[in-house]
């Protein structure tokens, strides 16, 4: 891609004043990240019914998801019965994630949950080179009662083991499952950002329609799974 768009040229003293006075906001940023962290492991939870998903090896109790650990953080996939390629952003999305090992040091998991039937849904996950394990709730009111129903949308749960009863404890959907993902944190920092149009950007940034820089399903099984 060509473009002219550039920052204004300023000499190194300039420059570390104005990022040392952009530091102050990027800090604060990170404090009040701190704070709402703080009231989340705050919240009151829920009590869930005893969910029975399906798994690669057949029907498996939600509190059996756990693995014998304690916390459990799911992602809703969006899904379509019988369509060729699920939806893009979930699928880059949840790519992202191949190695979650280091979640095991803090007694958690993390896996997805489509309302696709389990056979679909795996073949998917093995097409586009999905590293993580997925259940499927088509038998189950899970996904309603998560704010993930069918057609609906995605949505990131997180949820709580004592014993065998499960609880939930936190949920976000849209733009707040952004602050799971590092894609969108390194695209922000580079000079041009994610040069989408509803962005404030200088005049002469490139900018395009939304979602148009983003790797679809074709293109995550292309480099990451088997595409045919």
């Amino acid at each position: 891609m060509t473009n002219t768009a550039l920052p204004p040229v300023a000499d190194a003293k300039i420059w570390r004043e104005e990022l040392d006075q952009l530091r102050k906001r990027e800090k604060a940023a990170t404090r009040e990240l701190d704070a709402i962290a703080a009231a989340r492991r705050r919240l009151p939870m829920v009590e869930l019914p005893d969910y029975t998903l399906t798994g690669a090896d057949g029907p498996t109790r939600l509190v059996d998801v756990f693995r014998g650990r304690t916390q459990l953080i799911v992602y809703n996939h969006m899904w379509t019965d019988g369509a060729e390629w699920q939806c893009g952003g979930c699928t880059g999305y949840t790519s992202q994630f191949t190695r979650l090992d280091f979640l095991d040091s803090y007694d958690a998991r993390f896996v997805i949950v489509t309302t696709g039937p389990i056979d679909e849904a795996l073949a998917y996950r093995d097409r586009v080179g999905n590293m993580m394990d997925w259940y499927s709730s088509s038998d189950s009111p899970f996904a309603a009662d998560v704010d993930a129903a069918p057609d609906s949308g995605f949505a990131v749960n997180v949820f709580l083991r004592d014993g065998d009863t499960v609880y939930r404890t936190w949920h976000t959907n849209g733009r707040g499952t952004e602050q799971l993902s590092h894609t969108f944190g390194l695209v922000d920092v580079l000079p041009w950002g994610r040069q989408e149009e509803w962005q404030d950007s200088p005049s002469g940034w490139p900018k395009r329609e939304i979602y148009s820089g983003w790797l679809d399903s074709e293109d995550i099984a292309r480099l990451y799974g088997r595409s045919e």
